[in-house]
C-alpha cells in the first residue's frame, strides 16, 4: 500500500510519472482512481498483462520539457550517460528499478530515479519525488516519506 503521505501528493498532481514496477493491472487502476492522469511504464516485476497495456520505454511532453521514461537502466556504470544517449533530445529521464533514489544532472539533462514509497530495499527511507515543469523547464524535489 501507497503511504497517505505518498496518497495526498498523488491526488494533488497534475500528473503520475510511475517508472514502472507497478505489479498489477489492477494497481495501476488504483493509482489512475486517484484523479490525474498516469503515464507509466512497465517493469520487470510487473504481471503480463500490464506489460501488455504499458511501453517498456516512452517520453512525455510537457510545456515545452521532455521527459524520457523506463524501468531499467542497465548497469551502473556510464548508467548516467546510457540513459541521456537512450533518449536524445530529452530534458530529464526517469527511471526506477533500483529503489535508490537518485537526482543528478549529465549536462543539460536531470537524471532522476524517485526511489520507492514502498519498498526501499538498500534505500535509507521510502521516497518520491516531486516535479515542477514551468516555461521549458523542470525542477525536482526528492520526498522522505518516513
Amino acid at each position: 500500500m501507497l503511504p497517505a503521505a505518498c496518497v495526498e501528493r498523488l491526488r494533488a498532481a497534475d500528473l503520475v510519472l510511475h517508472a514502472g514496477d507497478l505489479s498489477s493491472l489492477a494497481f495501476l487502476e488504483e493509482l489512475r482512481a486517484l484523479g490525474p492522469p498516469v503515464m507509466a511504464v512497465s517493469g520487470n516485476a510487473d504481471e503480463a498483462a500490464l506489460k501488455a497495456v504499458l511501453p517498456a520505454q516512452r517520453v512525455v511532453d510537457l510545456e515545452r520539457v521532455r521527459i524520457g521514461m523506463t524501468h531499467v537502466p542497465g548497469p551502473a556504470a556510464g548508467r548516467e550517460a546510457r540513459l541521456v544517449s537512450r533518449f536524445p533530445g530529452c530534458d530529464a529521464v526517469v527511471y526506477g528499478h533500483t529503489h535508490v533514489a537518485q537526482v543528478d544532472h549529465v549536462g543539460e539533462v536531470l537524471i532522476l530515479n524517485p526511489g520507492s514509497p514502498t519498498e526501499r530495499r538498500r534505500a535509507p527511507h521510502h521516497t518520491m519525488g516531486m516535479a515542477s515543469v514551468d516555461d521549458g523547464h523542470i525542477e525536482f524535489e526528492l520526498i522522505e516519506l518516513d
